[in-house]
């Protein structure tokens, strides 16, 4: 898997998202409450952009008449014809033993682990003043 460097961590506050191209893909990346997700931006269904898509939660109900709203936020609904998906794992709630959408690893590294990386070359002195989002592919 390679690593890729897509935004600066405060491009992305808590509850924005930002849509990026990595080796060509187009990855909506998410940051919930500090947790950094990635999904590929096509829904499965028509191709909708997730990026666009409203973040929702989950109605749950354990007993007749009884209702809790859990995981607020956690929920993607595809702006073209409202399938849901898990913004942790890409698993879809319309069909969630067949359908998905392919969630990427992502994570946020300091300034200085993506100045120092696996390179050999040259160096020079650098300053890292903020860390980046980092997605794996």
């Amino acid at each position: 898997m390679s690593r890729h460097v897509v935004a600066a961590a405060a491009e992305i506050p808590p509850g924005g998202r930002k849509l990026v191209t990595v080796r060509g893909r187009p990855v909506a990346i998410f940051n919930i409450g500090g947790e950094f997700f990635g999904l590929f931006n096509r829904c499965p269904h028509q191709g909708g952009s997730l990026c666009h898509g409203r973040l929702t939660g989950l109605l749950q109900s354990h007993e007749p008449g009884k209702f809790t709203y859990a995981r607020q936020g956690e929920i993607l609904r595809c702006p073209w014809h409202g399938w849901e998906f898990d913004i942790r794992t890409g698993q879809s709630y319309c069909e969630p033993e067949r359908i998905r959408t392919r969630a990427y690893p992502v994570a946020v590294a300091s300034g200085q682990t993506v100045v120092e990386g696996p390179y050999v070359a040259e160096t020079v002195p650098v300053s890292v003043e903020q860390d980046y989002v980092v997605v794996e592919m």
